[in-house]
């Protein structure tokens, strides 16, 4: 249980009433000597109340600066401790600010006027040396001749990044794991908790990747750094050069070598160190490649770095290190890709509430994120939110109706969820319209449709389900799930022969699909083959146990979180 106490300054000072008053009775009796003492008193508890104050304290000054460079009155500048303390000043008449007594560490800063935010810079402090100065600014912000902040278009200030509503305490093993309905529904929920690591920024508001080079362009630059390094290989620059090329194609064994190379010739190049770090991540060398992180963030904090730490403190088993990590980032720089690095880590370790408010705040910030919506509309199906979830994941969808995931999602909620949810058969029948020839959508629409019979059965429309899964099987023999929900579809019917045909389709598209098996069995069951029966549900039983010691086992890699709400109670593993 976190206790928050009262602040330093307040100490002190009830500190100094209640001696103040003993002092006067002092006073009062004449006593000299005890005075003196209580000097040196007052000068003990304050120096007490203040442990981390040395002469190795630094300063902090700057001012602040509208898109005109006119000085902005007025402004908040917040300065955010590595611990996460926050500081503010408010600037003079001529927009400049400072703070003293500062401890030697690393720094956010920001400032704030009427409602929008600068952006969040870094900086190192170091003691003993002069105060740094920083320049604040805002892209669209103009100060009018009234001396007040007159704000253009901005971004809305992410406040969530400035106070989290909880602290990351610990972890706990997987037999805390919870969730909601069947076993089902909880394997579906961390299934697309998977997934939503996978999700690409592809028609987000991050941006459009940047054009890749020809492969003839490729060429031409490899065989002409081959003969700069060949001319030179004590050089940083060739080294560098011809590793980044290499990084930048994928080919991380080569890269990796060259980018050394550079490195042992100039290990303070920020650039190099920080390729070299990603090259050593992409070639599986995840410990080398943090080494490399932990050298960067020694002599500065980049939100990027930050982000890139946490990467490889998941990779190499150190989930609590990777959200602490995705934190900072986020403070940082309240960027889409920290937001998501963040909210799918969170969702991933089923810190599913905690996941919720992430993905919220940055959805509201990026409200044309496809991944951010659609990691939404997962975390929301984690807490039950079905409807909720189901609308998120539709909103995706029609800001980017060719991207196939927002629709696999909504599918698979659709699939898991007890009651059929809204706009997802509508969706769904969009992604067959423009994808007529793919067997996930045949099937997923097919399933919408089904889901819907259970409430309002319609045999027009289960016909339109049989012919869509017909489809879908015809495109991709191997699709089992179709096989193996026609087979459904027959023994609903009563027809057990065609039921047993399709059965075995399953089984044959994807041996392990153990429903498949027990359907089969019931099929035999009914059709008065009790000792076929019998050896499929044995068959069911067995790959059944398999699959679930196999979860079993991931379960145990991914540990949950536990969490302190920030002045609050301990929380406790959500369920």
């Amino acid at each position: 249980m976190l206790i928050v106490g009262p602040s330093q300054r307040g100490a002190v000072a009830a500190a100094t009433r209640n001696c103040a008053a003993t002092a006067q009775q002092v006073l009062r009796l004449g006593a000299v000597l005890m005075l003196a003492g209580l000097v040196w008193l007052l000068a003990h508890a304050a120096h007490a109340q203040s442990p981390a104050s040395s002469p190795a304290e630094a300063a902090i000054r700057g001012i602040v600066l509208d898109a005109h460079a006119a000085p902005v009155a007025g402004a908040v500048v917040r300065l955010t401790s590595p611990g996460g303390t926050v500081q503010t000043a408010t600037t003079t008449r001529e927009g400049r600010f400072a703070f003293a007594g500062i401890n030697p560490g690393d720094y956010s800063l920001s400032a704030e006027a009427r409602g929008t935010s600068t952006r969040t810079v870094s900086i190192s402090v170091q003691g003993g040396r002069e105060p740094r100065t920083v320049r604040l600014r805002w892209p669209g912000l103009r100060h009018s001749r009234s001396g007040s902040a007159s704000p253009a278009p901005l971004p809305p200030a992410m406040k969530f990044s400035d106070q989290p509503g909880f602290t990351v305490a610990g972890v706990t093993d997987w037999t805390a794991v919870g969730g909601h309905g069947s076993d089902a529904n909880l394997r579906a929920s961390e299934a697309l908790a998977r997934d939503t690591l996978t999700l690409k920024p592809v028609g987000s508001s991050s941006g459009a990747a940047p054009a890749q080079a020809s492969p003839a362009q490729i060429s031409r630059d490899e065989r002409n750094l081959t003969a700069r390094l060949a001319a030179a290989p004590g050089s940083f620059a060739p080294n560098h050069q011809l590793g980044e090329m290499y990084l930048q194609s994928g080919r991380y064994q080569q890269a990796v070598p060259l980018l050394e190379s550079a490195w042992r010739i100039d290990p303070g190049n920020e650039k190099n160190t920080w390729d070299l770090a990603l090259a050593c991540q992409g070639a599986g060398d995840y410990r080398q490649a943090r080494a490399h992180v932990t050298q960067l963030l020694a002599h500065g904090a980049k939100a990027n770095w930050y982000r890139l730490a946490g990467d490889l403190d998941e990779q190499l088993g150190d989930p609590l290190a990777a959200v602490r990590d995705y934190q900072r980032a986020v403070q940082l720089n309240p960027s889409e890709q920290n937001y998501f690095s963040l909210g799918s880590d969170l969702l991933l370790h089923r810190a599913i509430w905690q996941a919720q408010a992430v993905f919220r705040a940055a959805a509201a910030a990026y409200p044309r994120s496809v991944r951010m919506l659609t990691g939404f509309g997962a975390a929301l199906f984690a807490g039950a939110l079905y409807d909720q979830a189901a609308r998120q994941l539709c909103t995706a969808s029609d800001l980017a109706p060719a991207d196939p995931e927002p629709y696999i999602f909504m599918g698979k909620i659709e699939i898991a969820s007890p009651n059929p949810l809204p706009c997802v058969q509508t969706k769904l029948a969009r992604f067959v319209r423009l994808n007529p020839s793919d067997t996930t959508a045949n099937y997923l629409c097919a399933m919408a449709i089904l889901k819907a019979q259970e409430r309002t059965p319609n045999p027009l429309a289960t016909q339109h389900a049989k012919a869509l899964l017909s489809k879908a099987v015809a495109l991709d023999p191997q699709n089992g799930q179709a096989w193996l929900a026609l087979g459904d579809l027959s023994a609903a019917g009563h027809d057990y022969p065609q039921a047993i045909r399709l059965y075995r389709k399953a089984i044959g598209a994807d041996p392990q699909l153990s429903d498949a098996y027990y359907r089969l069995g019931v099929a035999y069951d009914r059709s008065g083959n009790r000792t076929l029966a019998q050896q499929q549900f044995r068959l069911h039983d067995e790959i059944a146990k398999s699959q679930t010691e196999a979860v079993d086992r991931q379960r145990r890699r991914i540990q949950q979180f536990l969490f302190v709400q920030n002045k609050q109670q301990p929380a406790q593993p959500n369920p």
